[in-house]
């Protein structure tokens, strides 16, 4: 991670660093969920390493027709020299990855979203340093995918992670919470998941949240899990819990006034827009290092 980290910030810097590391390649880009930063980082970063990037629906590919996604992963590997995957399942991506013979990325799953984690820990590395000693990092709001993977990226970096949600249906799933626990006994990191929002808060250097309502998440659920989610706002009031120098980060799109107020996202703490910024350098920065083979694997943060 540090590796892929690194050349991001070198590449927020100069972007045009490496322009030929693509010359005269392309890069597929299936998407099955709406986008917008995923997709403008993507067709950036590509572009900015001299290469072509392809953008693919989900009704663009014959797969709506039948047609296996191992057999989709075999003719992609033969015309582009990545993919990059945005979909519902990560047995999807699974799949695609085993199947193909080209580096498979992970651009958001049901599951995880780890490209997300990339950018989020260059823009906390920009305010805070790499000494992230005695630190509290929180991720507030809805268990969901990006309470995952900030569970498990936190615990790779070898950080003070926190997980605040409500119980039951709306906390991490117990696999994702084992596999941070699991990794953090290797890099001295410190995993908590609690189910207050105030104790979740106390002395944090980041409060990160996300929307309450995820794409696929069912309507009927709706008035529920905003009722349980509510107590998880981050508001000015929680924020004077936080660390003096704390940030609040949002992977977005945001809901002002449900997840977070407007005071606290449009406010001088408020990161998002350098955040999301670092989408495009964060992926140029794996495109980079996969076509170069520094990076070896399928799937790649899957």
């Amino acid at each position: 991670m540090d590796l892929l980290l690194t050349t991001a910030a070198k590449f927020a810097d100069d972007p045009f660093a490496a322009r030929e590391t693509l010359a005269n390649q392309t890069v597929a880009i299936y998407m099955t969920k709406p986008s917008t930063r995923t997709r403008l980082a993507s067709e950036t970063a590509v572009a900015h390493l001299g290469g072509t990037p392809v953008f693919l629906r989900g009704d663009d590919l014959q797969l709506g027709r039948g047609e296996t996604i191992s057999d989709t992963a075999k003719i992609i590997s033969g015309f582009a020299s990545a993919l990059i995957v945005r979909t519902f399942a990560q047995s999807d991506v699974d799949e695609l990855g085993a199947a193909s013979t080209i580096p498979v990325i992970n651009a958001l799953t049901d599951d995880d979203h780890p490209t997300q984690l990339l950018a989020d820990w260059i823009t906390i590395r920009e305010k805070f340093g790499t000494d992230i000693s005695g630190r509290k990092f929180t991720y507030i709001g809805d268990g969901n995918n990006m309470a995952h993977a900030w569970l498990i990226m936190g615990a790779i970096l070898g950080a003070h992670v926190v997980a605040a949600t409500p119980s039951g249906k709306w906390a991490p799933d117990a696999s994702a919470i084992a596999t941070a626990m699991k990794i953090a006994k290797s890099t001295g990191a410190k995993i908590e998941v609690v189910h207050d929002a105030r104790a979740g808060a106390e002395n944090s250097s980041v409060l990160y949240t996300d929307v309450w309502m995820s794409m696929g998440d069912p309507e009927s659920e709706r008035a529920e899990k905003l009722k349980a989610l509510s107590p998880f706002a981050v508001t000015p009031e929680l924020m004077k819990l936080t660390a003096p120098d704390s940030i609040f980060m949002h992977c977005l799109p945001a809901h002002r006034g449900e997840e977070v107020s407007a005071e606290v996202i449009d406010g001088p703490a408020s990161l998002i827009w350098r955040e999301a910024y670092h989408r495009r350098t964060t992926i140029q920065a794996i495109l980079y290092h996969l076509v170069r083979g520094d990076l070896q694997g399928s799937a790649l943060l899957g």
